[in-house]
């Protein structure tokens, strides 16, 4: 280790406590989850549905696609309502027409004050403390509880029926026809929606608190942030604070300002080395990741138009056969399959120059085996996604084969375990390459050595996603479910990011290898001392306890810390394009990268940051505020990244390939223009006028067909339309700008000529 010992005994102790708190804390989602009554019944013993036929109804909703067709617990899609939050909205009012008819004999609506307020009392004591019998896990609800469960659960039925009452409905909330087939999978499912609501209205035994911390905001029964909530969210901004502090001070006091940069090279190192055959064969892998991207693209505008038509796109009903629960859940997954690509394809140009110039034997075979994998897993998830969606794949067969129902792991669990031994045989690959020039004696590994840990880890921690199952608790899946959207993605990507951009630019001589080693040492205990234990930030109201928010909130602030200082990351990118006359062929990876760090700030930081405090996060979880931070920091991070790996491998794959000025100018400026006006024009306004609603009225309103079909919002989601045609001009042209390089063609009028790198050959 050398003088870099105390950096990695900081990251090897950071690493040490985040993941204890991790799994400690998990234990308690495990201990904590709340309990599925082992059956339901009435005072006087009749049994109205049992444990099974909750999981059941589980199963139906993960085969419509589950959270991408609405949310639950505030997770999921955002056209149709949180269906925790509507059954419980519309159950309460359901038992206060009818406790009011029983006992006044008259409406609700039709009594005086004093007479509202009796029945408001007694429906907030009835709900808050209907707990299962802690011995027998048998729960016993009130006749009249009994009916208005019946009313809300036949509503539900004809919503996802063919009914032609609820039709409108359907359209507002982007559903197709008869989305469930099955009457009994119907009622299976009003089951499920049931028990999500009973946990979100019922106070953990000992705490008065619900299980899932009084969320949703639900005035008729109560339902505000808890003190902790309030707590919590207090000391994460102070936390904010503090951290921040720190790193100025580290910054300005512990970095070695005056180690001059090494003189450049007269040409590119890493023309010095002959492509070996598995670079050459990474051409495809570039074509895939273009394909996808564009197909995200134009299926991400179609998802779009769904919010304003519901059910058309411009007057042609093309629901029954690409509703939106589907598209949508292609839209996402393309983004993960397409940056993913991204990432290994740089990786796999790397395995080479660190093996000495020379591909370890076999290396080609083993790039070919895994792009026909990748390709069999992206065909066989899409196809299963739409036999299950479509409800022609059986229901035993539809959490393997078809649609697990949470997003980001929407793919089938056969597709999902391909997925990982495809990621596994990625590691093996990079291995190949790396381990030799680790044990070669002499020379500094220490920077290569965490890009080996990097890998390493994103080999293996996909796999966390294997740790549920199709009738695994809710909150245990989430805890897991997190652990790839968060820890694999936000956290050890950005580490290997982080970690290959040092080498390469080390590796190209315009950054010392003392300064590579040293801040990618340094920025891999920041963003895992943050987000690690932030991962909990995700299940503040998941059917998790106090402390599990506590330690979200105050270690999720700390996430947003070093992203303060990517500014200057920005501008220390931009400026190596001057060290050398040759980096102007880099000009535009280079400009991919500067993007990264822009939108790391505002995407990852400040919309990050806006959803991250409990009390925040307590009104607008499940508002179209979520997606101004999905957006901003999935595609403005991870995506740019992707793309700027793109670049660089198609640079120096194609060496005497000139890019087309104009073209990438609108690819890289209308990603760019077409991501803020996504944002700030449509998504974010929308985002902030439902969180009013919900501060005032509550969950169900923000999210509700009536709140939701306003002329303001539908003219808000109209207007998204300008800034996704600029995004996707933006697509076109440097995803065009991707093929004609791969094939060496240029446009008319383009003059093919050979580049600095091919002229340093």
């Amino acid at each position: 280790m050398g003088s870099y010992r105390k950096l990695w005994f900081l990251l090897i102790a950071v690493l040490a406590v985040t993941f204890s708190l991790l799994g400690y804390f998990g234990r308690e989602v495990y201990r904590q989850a709340p309990p599925i009554p082992a059956q339901v019944v009435t005072a006087d013993g009749q049994v109205l549905f049992t444990q099974d036929d909750i999981l059941d109804g589980q199963t139906a909703w993960q085969s419509v696609g589950g959270m991408q067709l609405g949310s639950i617990w505030g997770h999921g899609a955002y056209q149709a309502p949180d269906w925790t939050a509507d059954w419980l909205h519309r159950e309460l009012l359901a038992w206060l027409e009818l406790a009011a008819k029983q006992q006044y004999g008259k409406p609700f609506a039709e009594l005086d004050s004093g007479q509202q307020a009796v029945l408001r009392d007694r429906l907030r004591s009835e709900y808050r403390g209907n707990q299962a019998h802690p011995d027998s896990s048998v729960l016993t609800v009130s006749a009249l509880r009994a009916q208005a469960i019946a009313q809300t659960a036949a509503y539900y039925d004809q919503l996802f029926s063919d009914a032609p009452a609820l039709r409108g409905s359907r359209e507002s909330y982007a559903m197709k026809e008869n989305t469930l087939h099955s009457a009994e999978r119907r009622a299976q499912l009003s089951r499920f929606f049931f028990w999500t609501a009973w946990a979100a209205a019922t106070e953990r035994p000992g705490y008065d608190a619900t299980y899932t911390n009084n969320w949703p905001h639900e005035p008729l029964i109560g339902n505000q942030p808890t003190s902790e909530n309030l707590v919590w969210s207090i000391l994460s901004v102070v936390v904010l604070l503090a951290g921040v502090g720190f790193l100025v001070w580290a910054w300005s006091f512990l970095r070695n300002h005056d180690e001059p940069l090494p003189a450049p090279s007269a040409r590119d190192p890493l023309t010095s080395f002959a492509l070996t055959p598995s670079q050459r064969a990474l051409g495809k892998y570039l074509f895939l990741v273009v394909a996808l991207f564009i197909f995200q693209v134009f299926i991400g505008g179609f998802t779009a138009h769904y919010t304003t038509e519901g059910q058309a796109f411009y007057g042609i009903d093309v629901s029954q056969w690409f509703p939106y629960s589907l598209v949508r859940t292609w839209h996402i997954q393309s983004a993960l399959f397409w940056i993913a690509t991204g990432f290994l394809a740089a990786g796999l140009f790397l395995a080479p120059l660190i093996h000495g110039g020379k591909d370890p034997k076999f290396q080609k075979l083993g790039v070919d085996v895994l792009f026909w994998a990748l390709i069999v897993v992206v065909v066989g998830s899409f196809v299963g996604n739409y036999l299950a969606i479509a409800q022609v794949m059986p229901p035993e067969w539809n959490f393997l084969l078809g649609h697990q129902g949470y997003e980001y792991v929407d793919l089938g669990r056969l597709w999902q375990i391909g997925k990982f031994v495809g990621i596994l045989l990625w590691l093996v690959l990079m291995l190949r390459g790396i381990v030799p020039a680790l044990r070669t004696p002499g020379g500094d590994k220490n920077l290569l050595a965490l890009l080996t840990a990097s890998v390493g880890a994103i080999g293996l921690f996909y796999g966390a996603g294997l740790f549920y199952g199709e009738r695994t608790s809710l909150s245990v899946m989430e805890y897991w479910r997190w652990w790839v959207v968060h820890l694999w993605v936000e956290g050890f990507f950005e580490v290997f990011a982080t970690t290959a951009l040092a080498f390469i630019f080390s590796t190209l001589g315009l950054v010392s290898r003392s300064m590579a080693t040293t801040a990618s040492l340094a920025s891999a205990s920041l963003f895992m001392l943050g987000g690690v234990p932030g991962t909990f930030h995700h299940l503040y109201f998941a059917g998790t306890t106090t402390p599990v928010m506590a330690v979200g909130a105050a270690f999720s602030a700390l996430e947003v810390v070093p992203l303060i200082v990517l500014g200057h990351e920005a501008w220390e990118n931009w400026r190596l394009k001057a060290r050398a006359p040759w980096m102007e062929n880099l000009r535009w990876p280079l400009m991919c990268f500067v993007a990264v760090a822009f939108w790391n700030m505002l995407g990852a930081g400040v919309f990050g940051f806006m959803i991250n405090p409990p009390i925040s996060l307590y009104y607008i979880q499940g508002l179209n505020t979520t997606p101004v931070h999905a957006h901003s920091a999935l595609f403005g991070v991870y995506g740019f990244l992707a793309l700027g790996f793109t670049l660089l491998v198609l640079r120096y794959i194609r060496p005497e390939y000139q890019f087309n000025a104009g073209l990438m100018k609108i690819g890289f400026w209308g990603l760019n223009a077409g991501l803020v006006l996504m944002i700030f024009t449509s998504l974010l306004p929308i985002g902030i006028i439902q969180f009013e609603a919900s501060v005032s009225q509550g969950l169900w309103y923000a999210r509700s067909e009536e709140f939701m079909q306003q002329p303001i919002l539908q003219t808000l989601r109209w207007v998204r339309t300008f800034g996704d045609l600029v995004f996707i001009a933006g697509a076109v042209a440097l995803s065009l700008q991707v093929v004609l390089g791969l094939f060496g063609k240029s446009l008319p009028g383009q003059a093919q000529q050979p580049g600095a790198l091919a002229a340093s050959k």
